[in-house]
Formats: structure tokens, sequence, C-alpha cells
């Protein structure tokens, strides 16, 4: 069911307590967002989180339930192999790693954006959405 409907309900992911700490030069995470570019999923929100290094001290961190048809069982999203967008191969929606927006497929929604706050080692991440998804 990947028809562009755009009034059918689709902003339905569901609302998830997310607090979630981590440090980022832990040699647990480090191999993975330890340099700009880097990426990482944990457990948390809905269907899992992507935590996105932007740049140094700057992360972002993305739902994974995917802003188009988000009930449907595979609307997950996930870093596609090229380490660049991210995308739901259910619907063929992709977005950018930059900002969450839609880059291709038939979504035209960002992913929802949860709120990162870096505090000198320490990054923590809140279900305060930033986008309202």
């Amino acid at each position: 069911s990947c028809k562009k409907d755009k009034n059918n309900g689709t902003n339905n992911i569901p609302n998830q307590s997310v607090n979630i700490t981590i440090y980022p030069n832990d040699p647990q995470w480090a191999s993975s967002i330890g340099i700009p570019g880097g990426w990482v999923y944990v457990t948390g929100g809905v269907k899992g989180i992507i935590i996105y290094r932007k740049s140094s001290g700057n992360y972002l961190a993305y739902e994974k339930n995917c802003s188009y048809h988000p009930a449907d069982a595979c609307a997950t999203v996930q870093v596609d192999a090229s380490g660049l967008y991210m995308i739901d191969f259910c619907c063929g929606s992709s977005f950018s790693l930059q900002d969450g927006t839609p880059i291709g497929g038939p979504a035209w929604r960002p992913l929802r954006q949860y709120r990162t706050i870096m505090d000198i080692a320490l990054l923590t991440i809140t279900s305060e959405s930033l986008n309202g998804m």
C-alpha cells in the first residue's frame, strides 16, 4: 500500500517515551559514531532509533518508524549500505541523514527527530520531538 495519499491518517506514529544516555567516545560507540558521518542503531522509540553524527559535537536522532504508512509492519527505515541516506524498503521512501527530510519515494513528511543534547562527553536523547511527528 504505497500509493501517495496525503489524507489517510498516516501521521499516526505512536508517541514513545525516550531517555537514552551514551558516551560517544566510549569504545562501545566510538567505532560507529566517533567521527562525523558515523551512525548507529539503538533500541528505543517505536521501532528503534538511528543516531547520526553530523559534525563534531552535533548528533541527530531519528525514529526508525517510517513517516509514510507508519502502521505498516514493514515501515522501518534503515541507513542505506552507502551510508549516505536512510531508506524504507517497504514503500521505497528515502530520507536525508542531514535533516530527515524525504528525498525520494512516496513519503512527504520528515522522519520523527528526537532531541539530542551533548554535554561535554555525554549524549542524551529524549522523546521531546523536534518536528511534531
